[in-house]
């Protein structure tokens, strides 16, 4: 199995951005689609981002427009721009596969003023 390690969060205000990364245990070549999670104080895990072997990407609509996701194959490594932080941003972000398999320990996103 194939495990992740996030990072990059932080407190940042509203309008801010940040750069998330994450690092996979083993190659992520093979893997077809990969996606960036979150879960909010008191709310369902939800995928805001997917990334397919190709590149091709989808967003949730929350998100569009503000986030880019993006992988490096050679690297084991997938990241989440994120733009035009809005207070409803502030969440937990996890990395995985699309279906995911094990969670990490994620890392926290807080916009706050």
């Amino acid at each position: 199995q194939v495990h992740f390690v996030e990072s990059g969060g932080g407190l940042v205000q509203p309008g801010g951005s940040l750069r998330l990364s994450c690092i996979a245990s083993g190659s992520i070549f093979s893997f077809y689609a990969m996606g960036w999670y979150r879960q909010a104080p008191g709310k369902q895990r939800e995928l805001v981002a997917v990334i397919i072997s190709g590149g091709s990407t989808n967003y949730a609509d929350s998100v569009k427009g503000r986030f880019t996701i993006s992988r490096d194959n050679a690297k084991n490594t997938m990241y989440l721009q994120m733009n035009s932080l809005k207070s409803e941003d502030t969440a937990v972000y996890y990395c995985n596969l699309n279906p995911p398999g094990p969670w990490g320990q994620g890392t926290q996103v807080t916009i706050s003023s």
